[in-house]
């Protein structure tokens, strides 16, 4: 890993891991659901959307008392879908990061609760924002609904679902994609624009940088699902082959996979470039994003 990354991480997640303890240590939470809660939080996820809020502030050399809240809201958002997603009436999944998922060691009413608690948890978060102007904040609510709900990651789910069984067109693959996992990520990065009070060029091609790595995040999924081992994915290797689902790989082999991989990470890159952020945060996160193996 690069050396300004890793001290760059090394500084970040310890501060995300305690934002997120802290939002967790909300009174009244029954024990049961606050167990399942903190299962799954701390299960050892990577932090790439919470580090990608905040390397957008410091890329762009500005600071926010608010930033790991609203980091640990974009973690809970994701850690509940995990939770949902691994339901027998989704994905039916048994293990998640080398673990049991949630709803095999809490149960399903247990696990769904927990989901439903973090969502709502996320934007409790980010109703306690204290130092970033009410018309960001509330900005801040709106992108993260529309990026977690109906016209994002969820209908990225609902698309994902009615893809099952078919071969998709690499056009309604990406469609897929760029709301399961890219409008998350999106919002990532858009976040961290709005703590930032980037101009409306730099907002721009935030935006089309996160589009393609959101896109280049998953390829990067589709090809290890393919050639990393169960112990090195921490979950079921080939399951997407199991669930009969379209991949990038299954519709352009592992080569044009990765060639794909590649056109969007220059693309990312690009957008970057435009904005004199090429030799940043954003631009190390993005080759770590495709060189992971995990």
């Amino acid at each position: 890993m690069n050396e300004k990354l890793k001290t760059f991480m090394d500084e970040k997640i310890p501060e995300i891991e305690r934002e997120l303890t802290n939002q967790l240590a909300k009174s009244d939470i029954p024990d049961i659901l606050h167990e399942s809660m903190t299962y799954s939080i701390q299960a050892g996820g990577k932090r790439i959307r919470p580090l990608l809020v905040l390397a957008v502030l410091s890329d762009l050399h500005l600071d926010s008392a608010d930033a790991l809240k609203v980091a640990a809201s974009v973690e809970l958002i994701h850690t509940y879908s995990l939770i949902h997603d691994d339901l027998p009436c989704m994905d039916d999944d048994d293990f998640r990061r080398g673990k049991p998922t949630n709803h095999k060691k809490f149960g399903e009413d247990v696990a769904t609760l927990a989901g439903d608690a973090m969502q709502a948890l996320a934007f409790q978060a980010l109703a306690d924002l204290r130092e970033t102007p009410p018309a960001a904040a509330i900005e801040l609510v709106g992108l993260l609904a529309k990026a977690s709900g109906a016209q994002g990651m969820v209908k990225g789910q609902v698309l994902d679902m009615k893809g099952e069984q078919q071969v998709l067109p690499l056009a309604d693959l990406e469609e897929v994609h760029l709301h399961k996992t890219g409008a998350l990520l999106a919002y990532c990065i858009d976040a961290g624009a709005v703590l930032a009070e980037a101009t409306a060029d730099q907002r721009f091609q935030l935006a089309r940088f996160s589009r393609n790595i959101g896109l280049a995040f998953q390829i990067q999924d589709d090809i290890l699902d393919v050639t990393a081992t169960t112990e090195q994915l921490g979950k079921p290797a080939n399951s997407d082959m199991t669930s009969e689902k379209s991949t990038y790989p299954s519709l352009l082999g592992i080569e044009g996979a990765q060639t794909q991989l590649k056109a969007r990470h220059e693309e990312a890159i690009n957008a970057l470039r435009s904005i004199d952020l090429e030799h940043s945060i954003l631009h190390l996160l993005a080759d770590y994003i495709i060189e992971r193996n995990k």
